[in-house]
């Protein structure tokens, strides 16, 4: 009644900017996957996906301190701390998992965990699986963060934990300010950068890079499952002692099978195109703001800022999902997000851009939103 019921559109092709659905929707236009760098359907990361399945097999059926480790996985964390500039790194089935495993393993009662309000739902559970003392503060706020840092001074270690940038909203965290409290006051970094890595910084490093603190993050988590292939898994990287307490102490690492082959061959041969050129990443920016641009001119408002995810600001649930099935019928695949993925209040549909947009794919998104926003009374 309320609108908010989420349903399944069935997609019967590859993931990429143009898909076909089930039932015979040919030639729709996808504006709605975390594909950044459109390396999804990438020739080159698929075969790399096909070489590793038909050399190791199609999966483990084990963990991996049993007998569930390859060299292929070990190369594939190497590879990952150095595109990171880290250490060492450790390998998920998902980021989700990343997050339930960090935050139980590294904090005791004794110690403090400052988390963003607006953090994503895998950090919340991670958090809540710890013992440790916990803070939320107010979304982005530096007064608040600080004002909770003095607070945790009594505790053992104090750990900020901020996504990178926001999946819902496309805001970017205020990292340089985080990192300047954080050294103020003794305390330990955290970011979440599923919507960050492979496309934010000069040569898609992440967040950190784009604001100048590589050296001021301790923790970075992030997924192969959207930029870096589009698969699955997730890894957390790090100073080394870390790493190693994780794979001592990670329910998720110890308790799940390892990543099957074909996805780490294709997540790999991602950071392989990422480190050789940063030309897919770079391409993002331009289409970004011509979506972002003309859809403001247009009258809409769009959420965060020069991030390619895009949220149309709707406010109501119906309006929301009514808008994005009329865009389907013009051949624009969107989804409407309603609570309880977002606020109360805080109806909207997301759009992502991809590097495989073209600026027609793009025009003709905006056109179609403008027809269908005067149509139900989003647009005068």
């Amino acid at each position: 009644g309320a609108g908010t019921w989420k349903s399944e559109r069935v997609i019967a092709s590859r993931q990429g900017p143009h898909l076909r659905l089930v039932g015979g929707g040919a030639g729709i236009m996808n504006f709605c996957a975390n594909n950044y760098l459109g390396l999804s359907s990438h020739p080159e990361v698929i075969r790399a996906a096909v070489e590793a399945l038909e050399k190791f097999g199609a999966g483990l059926s084990s963990v991996r301190f049993i007998c569930g480790t390859q060299s292929i996985h070990k190369d594939l964390e190497e590879k990952i701390a150095r595109f990171h500039q880290r250490e060492d790194a450790i390998l998920y089935a998902s980021c989700f998992d990343a997050n339930a495993g960090i935050f139980e393993a590294l904090l005791t009662p004794e110690d403090a965990v400052l988390s963003d309000e607006l953090n994503h739902a895998s950090i919340i559970d991670g958090i809540r699986l710890c013992k440790a003392n916990k803070y939320r503060y107010k979304h982005m706020d530096m007064q608040d963060l600080e004002t909770k840092l003095k607070e945790a001074q009594k505790y053992r270690l104090r750990l900020v934990a901020t996504d990178g940038a926001f999946s819902m909203d496309g805001d970017i965290a205020p990292l340089r300010e985080i990192c300047q409290l954080a050294q103020k006051y003794d305390a330990l970094v955290f970011i979440d950068e599923c919507h960050a890595t492979g496309f934010l910084g000069p040569s898609g490093r992440g967040t950190d890079e784009l604001l100048g603190v590589m050296d001021k993050v301790t923790i970075i988590n992030s997924t192969l499952g959207k930029a870096l292939g589009g698969a699955a898994g997730g890894y957390t990287t790090g100073p080394k002692p870390l790493i190693d307490l994780l794979r001592q102490r990670s329910r998720p690492y110890l308790f799940s099978n390892s990543l099957p082959p074909a996805v780490v061959g294709c997540a790999s041969k991602a950071l392989d195109l990422l480190m050789e050129s940063n030309a897919i990443a770079q391409s993002m920016a331009a289409k970004t703001q011509r979506f972002r641009s003309k859809m403001a001119a247009a009258g809409f408002t769009i959420s965060g800022k020069d991030h390619p995810i895009c949220p149309v600001m709707l406010g109501d649930a119906r309006l929301a999902s009514v808008m994005a099935e009329d865009m389907l019928n013009r051949g624009i695949y969107v989804i409407g997000f309603s609570y309880p993925v977002v606020p109360k209040g805080k109806a909207r549909i997301r759009v992502q851009i991809s590097a495989v947009h073209t600026d027609e794919d793009i025009d003709r998104c905006v056109e179609a939103f403008t027809e269908v926003g005067r149509k139900h009374g989003a647009l005068p």
